[in-house]
């Protein structure tokens, strides 16, 4: 292929980010710099951006750090649904242009931005600690993902850009191309604040498409760092239009409105299926059926039979259930256990869960920090009163923030819950894990299949046979053999699940961009 003027016209293999665990001094010296940096910019105010016009509203979303709940991060303009009307119409018209640029073009920009991203890795990383509360890896490992997501699909767009290979006949030239949708919402959540906001976004974007980015409200400012690099990057203006708001406000108006093509969500179950029923809805002068991409939740499980190294379970149990709090949708908050080895393994993930440093994120040594939100706090403290009469407390249950001046609740183990529990079959999204015995493989598995979700799962096994047969039976969209159910790697491990856990879409993989394009066949009879 010859891609004129192409800066990056010898591409080298797509390759992850490196993850690092901040045990050089050189990478602790700059994660410092870049906290003190950081916190000498907290609290500024930032604009909702159309087309490249900053607008300050009267109404504000104020961010604040979940670990210190009196420390705003940022200040951020709350939009309007008369904000989103405008939003839509440059984004209409931007689309105009955009949607003409050579996909090697739109790659490109995406290049620049990832090199942009690695020189400031530990400020971005920096940010999330502060706005979301993640542990340092935790946040090193959300830019690196984003990273990747900037590398990964530019070069799935220059795969896509001829199109596809099909069958010729004679006296016709025939050919399959690809063509951009038009103007989407993107809607990502908070706990991936960078990674999941700028996938969706990024897919939507060097396909052709134009979108509306509606940050969640606990995160609006990582959102806004984000949409600086990609115009530093030489984005156009109104390609993305940054526009914070309400979900009941905005988020729903947008999602109801003729003029948008498709919607990419990212969230929890119920927010998602209300998004799919008011899309569906055919609303006047709409002239499309909206394509709706949805990621939703889980209730994922780790298994481990007599055959494990118990040792290594426990280890998978207790990061797949307490990284980043248990604030994924991947998280392994239900761990089942063959009866045979029940009692050690329980024991074990107990002595590892004790150990677990909680406090600050912003110091290193604390690698369980906060939940997000004082609603959180109370969603998760219901949950855990209910599970003290569904299952026996064997360890945690408190909230902490009284004291710690954060929305800190204790890591919490549950054992003895039966699989049919609330706490065992519906997602929590907090620090609290449902461990559940099974009197063989056989009835782990059918456990582990008993829930709505089918999004990540674990097994922990030395049986070639029970892996390979939990290969076919085992019905979750990204599958773990003897390692956590957490860390999807971009390009490696495709990430997306089945039944309640979404529409079966794979960020991350060969085939995600053609969820944000419409297939056109040409044929040109030859005279």
């Amino acid at each position: 292929m010859n891609y004129p003027e192409f800066e990056y016209s010898v591409i080298k293999p797509f390759e992850n980010f490196p993850i690092i665990d901040f045990s050089d001094p050189e990478d602790e010296r700059k994660m410092r710099e870049a906290l003190k940096k950081v916190e000498s910019e907290l609290g500024r105010e930032y604009p909702i951006v159309i087309g490249g016009e900053e607008i300050y509203t009267e109404k504000k979303i104020v961010s604040i750090n979940p670990a210190r709940y009196e420390e705003v991060v940022g200040v951020v303009s709350k939009g309007t649904k008369e904000l989103a009307d405008k939003a839509l119409e440059v984004a209409w018209k931007t689309f105009e242009e955009w949607k003409r640029w050579p996909a090697w073009k739109r790659a490109e920009i995406l290049l620049k931005a990832s090199k942009i991203m690695k020189e400031r890795v530990y400020e971005l990383s920096a940010w999330m600690v502060k706005e979301v509360g993640k542990n340092w890896v935790e946040a090193w490992a959300d830019v690196a993902e984003t990273i990747d997501y900037l590398e990964y699909y530019s070069r799935q767009m220059l795969k896509y850009m001829n199109g596809q290979p099909v069958v010729q006949i004679p006296g016709e030239r025939n050919e399959y191309r690809y063509i951009p949708l038009g103007v989407g919402v993107v809607i990502p959540p908070w706990n991936f604040p960078l990674a999941i906001l700028a996938g969706m976004t990024l897919a939507s974007i060097v396909t052709g498409n134009t979108v509306i980015l509606k940050p969640a409200s606990d995160s609006p400012v990582i959102g806004y760092k984000f949409f600086e690099i990609m115009k530093e990057a030489g984005l156009p203006d109104g390609v993305i239009n940054f526009l914070p708001g309400s979900g009941a406000e905005v988020g729903n108006y947008l999602v109801l409105h003729p003029k948008v093509r498709f919607i990419a969500f990212t969230g929890s179950k119920d927010v998602g299926l209300r998004i799919n029923e008011l899309a569906a809805k055919h609303q006047k002068g709409q002239i499309w059926i909206k394509r709706v991409i949805l990621e939703m939740g889980g209730k994922d499980a780790v298994v481990v039979d007599e055959t494990a190294d118990l040792e290594a379970a426990a280890e998978g149990i207790v990061a797949s259930a307490y990284g980043f709090q248990g604030q994924k949708c991947s998280a392994g908050s239900r761990a089942i256990i063959v009866k045979d080895v029940y009692d050690k393994v329980v024991e074990l993930v107990i002595e590892k869960a004790k150990k677990l440093k909680i406090g600050d994120p912003t110091e290193k040594e604390n690698w369980f920090g906060p939940v997000i939100n004082n609603a959180a706090v109370q969603k998760i403290m219901g949950y855990i009163e209910i599970g003290k009469k569904e299952g026996k407390l064997a360890l945690g249950g408190n909230y902490l923030g009284e004291q710690m001046k954060g929305f800190f609740i204790e890591p919490t183990i549950f054992i003895d819950v039966p699989p049919d529990a609330r706490i065992a079959q519906e997602e929590i999204f907090g620090p609290v894990l449902a461990i559940i015995k099974a009197e063989d493989f056989d009835d782990a598995l059918r456990i582990a299949n008993s829930t709505e979700y089918g999004l990540t799962g674990a097994l922990y096994s030395k049986s070639k046979e029970r892996i390979e047969r939990a290969k076919e039976e085992f019905h979750v969209g990204n599958l773990y053999f003897n390692r956590k159910c957490t860390g999807a790697l971009v390009g490696v491990q495709p990430f997306g699940g089945f039944n309640m856990s979404g529409t079966d879409s794979k960020a991350g993989g060969p085939d995600y961009l053609l969820l944000f394009m419409q297939g056109k066949s040409i044929s040109e009879r030859i005279v």
